[in-house]
């Protein structure tokens, strides 16, 4: 089994994704904040790349059953319920209700992963929860890509070091994938830079600007590793937690 590694928010030229199990990351912030909701006991998280199409979506919901939540250059969109920090989607906020959501490179990306087999949602809060998953498909021959958000369709650190962290943990103890070229670098990134989750990330690019625009409380929280032991699935244009989309 192979791993590659896409940095920019695009599987786009890693090979076709026919039979090969995705992870998509976007540590700032929207796979955290997917991690936080479904940890917290919301049904589904529903991501679009657009704001009209999230509002459609959420109008033909019933209104008491649905969170919308989304961000534009950061801040939450006018009108929603929530933005994109994860430290909003509490268990009081989010129990048994589905999350309409629109973020600005995280639901973007879930949309780049037609014709895999699965497709799975990653950060530092679901490490080792999404690691076992993504162990037991390596143990299966399943070839793995680990799709970086990025941040407009550029690298972005703290997602490589996410990946790296995948990467190094998938090949150990008995597995040892071939990894594309990108695979080996990210792996490299998170052993030089991965010791302090919480530096690396206020020291990205992105970090400084969530910072700056008041939001360093959610670049700790996206550096809590599992926090959120949650594994969520992206299937039928909805993430859930792994075991439920069966039963839907």
């Amino acid at each position: 089994m192979r791993i590659d590694v896409a940095f920019n928010g695009s599987a786009t030229g890693q090979g076709d994704l026919h039979d090969r199990v995705v992870l998509v990351i976007d540590v700032l912030r929207a796979s955290t904040s997917i991690a936080a909701a479904l940890g917290n006991g919301a049904r589904a998280v529903v991501p679009f790349a657009g704001v009209d199409e999230a509002m459609t979506r959420a109008r033909s919901l019933d209104r008491s059953e649905v969170v919308l939540a989304g961000e534009r250059k950061m801040v939450p969109i006018p009108g929603f319920d929530l933005g994109n920090s994860p430290r909003g989607f509490t268990r009081e906020a989010v129990a048994g209700k589905t999350i309409v959501m629109t973020t600005t490179n995280g639901t973007a990306a879930l949309a780049n992963t037609a014709g895999s087999a699965e497709v799975l949602v990653g950060a530092f809060v679901n490490y080792a929860a999404v690691l076992a998953r993504l162990r037991a498909a390596a143990r299966e021959g399943k070839s793995l890509v680990i799709q970086c958000a990025g941040s407009h369709g550029r690298f972005a650190l703290e997602d490589a070091v996410c990946a790296g962290r995948f990467v190094r943990g998938v090949a150990r103890r008995g597995i040892a994938p071939e990894l594309g070229d990108a695979a080996r670098v990210a792996a490299m990134i998170d052993r030089r830079m991965g010791g302090d989750l919480a530096a690396v990330l206020r020291e990205s690019e992105h970090g400084r600007a969530l910072v700056d625009a008041g939001f360093g409380e959610d670049v700790d929280d996206c550096a809590r590793l599992n926090a959120h032991p949650v594994v969520p699935v992206y299937r039928e244009r909805q993430v859930v937690p792994l075991g439920l989309q069966r039963r839907r």
